[in-house]
């Protein structure tokens, strides 16, 4: 999977942005991670509708993310409830490439990603679903925890979410797969 680098202004929804620069102002250094508390401490309810909460885990080479949150919007794209599961298990395998390696990515790079790609509705409406991956710290330095925030954007207008990860048939197709640059303005 090739990932592009892009300025922070690639991120097109302002509550993402908005979570970018949230982020930006929390890093301990240039390079740093932020720390988990600064989420802990700052009130999300504005836009937690479509935040995921994941904890890195496992050793190694085997690490798994696990989903301990996830607002009502998430839950509606997945078609339940997923917290406590993990995120390999509740993406279709056909589809790790691009619902996974991006996470992998954060995790590696300790840097926001941000991807876009087509899915469709159940009525076959073409939906953008943007999602920008946050790497936080718990810990200290290493990336343990990573937010990912939901945007979907339809251009014939409404559409429905309900379980569009259940509804897509093999691999879906990417439009961005990007790391933003941290350094860069917002």
């Amino acid at each position: 999977m090739e990932f592009a680098v892009a300025r922070p202004d690639v991120v097109r929804s302002i509550s993402q942005r908005w979570l970018l620069k949230f982020w930006k102002r929390h890093r301990s250094s240039n390079d740093g991670v932020p720390p988990w508390q600064a989420v802990e401490a700052e009130n999300l309810s504005r836009i937690a509708e479509n935040l995921s909460f994941l904890e890195v885990t496992g050793d190694g080479a085997m690490k798994r993310f696990l989903i301990r949150q996830h607002g009502s919007g998430v839950a509606k794209v997945y078609g339940s409830d997923c917290r406590g599961r993990y995120l390999d298990d509740v993406i279709p395998r056909e589809r790790h490439p691009t619902g996974l390696m991006p996470y992998y990515r954060v995790f590696s790079t300790a840097t926001p990603v941000y991807t876009i790609c087509d899915v469709k509705d159940k009525d076959g409406r073409l939906i953008m679903f943007e999602r920008l991956m946050l790497p936080f710290s718990n810990s200290g330095s290493a990336v343990d925890r990573i937010i990912s925030a939901f945007e979907f954007i339809c251009e014939d207008g409404s559409f429905d979410t309900s379980a569009l990860v259940k509804l897509q048939q093999g691999a879906t197709t990417l439009r961005l797969c990007a790391m933003i640059e941290a350094q860069s303005a917002v």
